[in-house]
């Protein structure tokens, strides 16, 4: 049967009746906000409109300005004084994010904290890994597990490698467990592309290569069976959330690793997808509001559980209907 019998638009008569047939829900639950963390004083990002780096008292009167509004979860990166080739602030049982994570914790501690876990930041090179040469994997695991524990010590809720060497999350996982860290949380950044939307997050988070790219580590973007790969091996490893970055040019890889993976499926809502918002908004080329939702239910729809983004607290202040 068809029309004039079929009238999918009867559906759609009012809002009532289109909110009770939403396939689609996002909540501010399912929202991660992230937090740029520095040593000294905070400065605004250029390149993301709305977004600083903060400082230790400054970040956790915006973790208890975040709890407050409902977002569950913040994931933290760190932003040191002292660069060098071996990242030693990344797992400096005193450095910007150890820091960061007992100052929150000791405030607000039922908000969960994830922390970011990459070297990038901390290498006076730029790159995620130790470089030998080339980016040596596996000289720079024992590394990455240092930086994951110290962050497990401090009180972090989950660690979060997003590095991008293989066999991080079975080195990590393992580093954790035969020190005592059983229930430390681990969403490992599987499913990351060599992507041209990271520019502002690098301008936020002072970690651009000093030479070369990433191309060596972080994933093609041609490729869609090599995601599923990842997920699956990191699935294996210990992984309890696989994440997908970035988001809106990747929808199609989010549905894919939605399909094969039994683990909760995050998303990252990246600087660069972020930022041109903001930018055709100041314009007055688009509706921000209404363009920052549609994104964000994309995502969701797409499949992912969770959404790191840093739209958080705007899209729980509308969510929220505050």
């Amino acid at each position: 049967m068809n029309f004039p019998n079929q009238r999918p638009r009867r559906l759609r008569k009012n809002a009532a009746i289109r909110r009770m047939v939403r396939e689609t829900q996002l909540l501010p639950d399912q929202l991660v906000l992230p937090l740029f963390v520095t040593e000294g004083r905070g400065r605004p990002v250029r390149s993301m409109p709305g977004v600083s780096q903060l400082s230790i008292s400054q970040v956790v009167k915006e973790a208890k300005e975040v709890f407050k509004m409902g977002i569950p979860a913040v994931i933290l990166f760190g932003i040191p004084h002292k660069k060098d080739d071996r990242a030693s602030s990344a797992y400096d049982k005193s450095g910007i994010i150890q820091t960061a994570v007992k100052s929150i914790k000791d405030k607000v501690p039922e908000l969960y904290v994830i922390t970011d876990v990459c070297l990038c930041e901390y290498m006076s090179h730029g790159h995620c890994g130790v470089v030998s040469g080339t980016i040596d994997n596996d000289a720079s695991l024992e590394l990455l597990a240092k930086t994951a524990l110290s962050h497990a010590q401090a009180g972090s809720d989950m660690v979060a490698p997003s590095d991008m060497m293989d066999g991080r999350v079975k080195i990590i996982r393992r580093a954790l467990d035969q020190s005592g860290f059983k229930e430390t949380g681990l969403m490992s950044y599987a499913v990351k592309y060599a992507s041209a939307f990271y520019g502002p997050f690098r301008e936020a988070a002072g970690s651009a290569p000093k030479f070369g790219d990433r191309k060596t580590y972080q994933m093609d973007a041609a490729n869609v069976r090599e995601s599923l790969r990842e997920a699956k091996l990191d699935e294996k490893e210990g992984a309890d959330i696989i994440l997908v970055k970035p988001a809106l040019a990747y929808l199609d890889v989010i549905a894919k690793v939605r399909d094969v993976v039994n683990l909760p499926v995050a998303a990252y809502n990246v600087s660069g997808e972020y930022a041109m918002i903001k930018a055709a908004a100041q314009k007055g080329w688009i509706d921000e509001r209404a363009v920052m939702m549609e994104t964000l239910l994309s995502i969701k729809r797409a499949g992912a559980d969770m959404i790191v983004t840093y739209f958080a607290k705007e899209a729980a202040k509308l969510l929220l209907g505050s």
